[in-house]
C-alpha cells in the first residue's frame, strides 16, 4: 500500500473522532515518501523533523543506516542528512532519537551516538560493549540533559549522565516485567521515565528511584494492545502510542480512557509528538514513508471559543424540531 492511502486512511480514521467528539479543532495530514524502514521520528523545536531509517532489515549491521531532515509540512531539507558509511559516519540501524542542545542522538544496536543537529558531524560514540547490549532501541532525555535507552533483548533501561562530557552508563533499572522495552519518552510534570514493551502490550512508568509502576498490561479483560514501539506526550499530558503489529495508534487521556485515534495502518513504529505545532510523526517501517498529522485540541484550550451546534454539523433540523414539541 501506497504511504498516500495509509495517510487517507489515518486522516479519516482522525476526522471521524472529531465528528463523534465535537470539541476538538480540524486536522491536517503530510505525507513523507522515498524512506527506506523508518524507525521512529523527532521534533525539533517545531521547526525541523529527524527521521531515523534503518535502511534494510531493523538489527543489521550494514553501515548503511541514515537520518533524514524534513520541514513540519513534510518537505524533505535532506534525505541522508546523516549517512551511515560516508564522512566517516558510523550508522547501522538508528532507532530511538533524543536532542540535547545542539546534539542528536541516536540509539544504533550497541552504541549510542551524538551528531551535530545542524550539520551532522560525529560528535561522540557512547559504548555499550560492556554491557553487551545488541538491541539498544528507545532514547530519551531528561530535564538534566541526561539520557535513557532501553535494550529490549535484556529488559533493561540505562542511563547516561552527562553525555557531551564523561558520558557515564549506569543500569537504571533491568527486570523481566518490563516486557522487552522499547520506546521510551519523560513525563513532563514529574520528569519520570515512561515506556513501552514491545512482548505483552505494556505501559509503565519508572520513579527517580527506579520503582516501576504498571500503568497498562493486557489482562483477560482489558486486552487491546500487542507490540507497542513508540511513545510520547503532547504538550496537554495526553499519551500516545504505536502498536506495530496491530496497526494502531492509541490516545490515553489523563483520566485513563483508551482511544484508538487511527486504525488498518501498515506498521506505524517509532512515533513522536511535536509539542510546538501539536503534531503527530508517524513512520511507516515496511512502507518506507511517514506521515505529519496534525492533532486535535481539547476544548478547554480555547475558553472562549463558541460551543459547537448541531447546525455546524448540518443538522439544524434537529433544534428545530426540539423547539416545535
Amino acid at each position: 500500500m501506497k504511504p498516500y492511502c495509509l495517510a487517507v486512511s489515518f486522516r479519516n480514521a482522525i476526522l471521524t473522532s472529531v465528528l463523534v467528539l465535537g470539541s476538538w479543532t480540524a486536522v491536517y495530514a503530510e505525507e513523507v515518501a522515498n524512506l527506506a524502514f523508518p524507525q521512529s521520528m523527532i521534533a525539533d523545536g517545531g521547526q525541523v523533523y529527524f527521521i531515523a531509517n534503518a535502511n534494510g532489515d531493523p538489527g543489521t549491521r550494514e553501515n548503511k543506516g541514515f537520518i533524514s531532515k524534513v520541514t513540519p509540512e513534510g518537505k524533505m531539507i535532506d534525505l541522508h542528512f546523516i549517512q551511515g558509511g560516508q564522512k566517516s559516519v558510523i550508522l547501522n540501524s538508528p532507532k530511538g532519537m533524543a536532542l540535547v542542545g545542539a546534539t542528536l542522538y541516536v540509539a544504533d544496536l550497541d552504541a549510542v551516538r551524538g551528531f551535530d543537529k545542524n550539520t551532522g558531524e560525529t560528535l561522540r560514540t557512547i559504548s555499550f560493549a560492556q554491557f553487551h547490549s545488541q538491541s539498544l532501541a528507545g532514547l530519551a532525555a531528561d530535564p538534566q540533559g541526561g539520557l535513557y535507552v532501553s535494550d529490549a533483548d535484556s529488559n533493561t533501561i540505562y542511563h547516561i549522565g552527562d553525555p557531551a562530557h564523561e558520558h557515564t552508563v549506569t543500569v537504571f533499572v533491568q527486570d523481566e516485567s518490563l516486557s522487552h522495552p522499547r520506546g521510551l519518552t519523560i513525563r513532563p510534570k514529574n520528569g519520570h521515565v515512561v515506556g513501552v514493551g514491545w512482548e505483552d502490550g505494556k505501559i509503565f512508568e519508572i520513579d527517580e528511584t527506579g520503582t516501576i509502576q504498571e500503568l497498562f498490561a493486557n489482562t483477560f479483560f482489558t486486552g487491546g494492545f500487542y507490540n507497542l514501539d513508540g511513545i510520547d506526550f503532547d504538550k496537554y499530558g495526553t499519551i500516545y502510542v504505536s502498536d506495530l503489529t496491530a496497526g494502531k495508534v492509541w490516545r490515553i487521556l489523563a483520566n485513563h480512557k483508551k482511544e484508538v485515534i487511527a486504525e488498518f495502518l501498515l506498521s506505524p513504529s517509532g512515533i513522536g509528538i511535536d509539542r510546538v505545532n501539536h503534531v503527530i510523526m508517524v513512520p511507516y517501517l515496511y512502507v518506507n514513508g511517514a506521515e505529519i498529522n496534525g492533532l486535535e485540541r481539547p476544548s478547554n484550550d480555547k475558553p472562549n471559543k463558541k460551543p459547537r451546534s448541531w447546525s455546524d454539523y448540518g443538522m439544524g433540523w434537529l433544534k428545530k424540531d426540539a423547539a416545535n414539541e
